[in-house]
């Protein structure tokens, strides 16, 4: 059965192999990016996450109904856009979100793409809801003065806030008859690779080694596709680790788990 999808960040990475993958499905593929593009799209409809007015007027020109919504734009933690991360990855995404709910059919799926570098939102709720406060990109700027944070914290903070604001309001969806699920990616050889390589320095370059490769925009796809489709209809405020074990060699370490290893009962008998 063919569905309609949107996407945002649909011009590159994770979302331009989304939207390959769900036309490969056979699938409508609406498209929203501030760089236009007709790649694997039937509408393209621009869209950019630090303008109030383009948010209104994105989602005032979505020409149909939607089974689904994947909230994929983002920027990277990058020296010099402080605010605009605040705003694009996390107030600007919740405000299109809202403004989009009126064009969702009944059982449609919302997939916010959080990441890896958000899992430390149970050491910073108190942060996490001070943003959540904010409505606008003014009040951005001025909350990274406050809080004294620089891009990478930004983009940490962002991706907690996504994954926290995906669970607080997975209620609110389920009576609206909407699932909405988070995905944590981790290490994704996209265009932007070298940025978080950059941020997050020898920590991420060991978890990689790690995992023997940083993982494709694919594979993030095809999960996305299958949390997006009716499939996965009892999904719902989860969040999803997709980091080629990253998240559990490093809690390992954490909690101390090396004697649970299956090596150490071979050591013990």
């Amino acid at each position: 059965m063919s569905r309609t999808y949107a996407v945002t960040g649909v011009a590159s990475g994770i979302g331009a192999k989304l939207a390959e993958t769900l036309k490969s499905k056979g699938h409508k593929v609406i498209g929203f990016d501030v760089h236009e593009t007709s790649e694997n799209l039937d509408h393209f409809v621009p869209l950019d996450l630090n303008d109030d007015a383009s948010i209104i007027s994105a989602a005032a020109s979505t020409p149909c109904k939607l089974d689904g919504l994947c909230n994929n734009a983002g920027l990277p933690p990058r020296a010099g856009m402080e605010g605009a991360i605040l705003q694009v990855n996390f107030l600007g995404t919740r405000a299109f979100t809202k403004a989009m709910l009126p064009h969702m059919n009944s059982e449609a799926s919302i997939v916010n793409m959080a990441s890896r570098a958000g899992h430390g939102w149970r050491d910073n709720l108190d942060q996490n809801k001070r943003l959540a406060a904010l409505r606008s990109a003014d009040q951005a700027l001025k909350f990274v003065s406050e809080e004294g944070i620089d891009a990478t914290r930004c983009y940490n903070l962002t991706k907690e806030a996504m994954i926290l604001w995906t669970i607080a309001i997975t209620e609110e969806m389920v009576a609206k008859g909407i699932r909405i699920n988070s995905l944590s990616p981790g290490g994704i050889a996209t265009g932007i690779l070298d940025d978080f390589k950059r941020a997050f320095g020898a920590k991420m370059a060991r978890n990689v080694e790690r995992a023997g490769r940083p993982g494709r925009p694919q594979e993030i796809a095809d999960i996305a596709a299958f949390v997006l489709s009716p499939e996965s209809n009892w999904l719902k405020g989860a969040d999803i680790a997709i980091d080629g074990g990253m998240g559990a060699f490093n809690m390992t370490e954490m909690l101390g788990l090396d004697a649970m290893r299956l090596d150490h009962l071979e050591a013990a008998e």
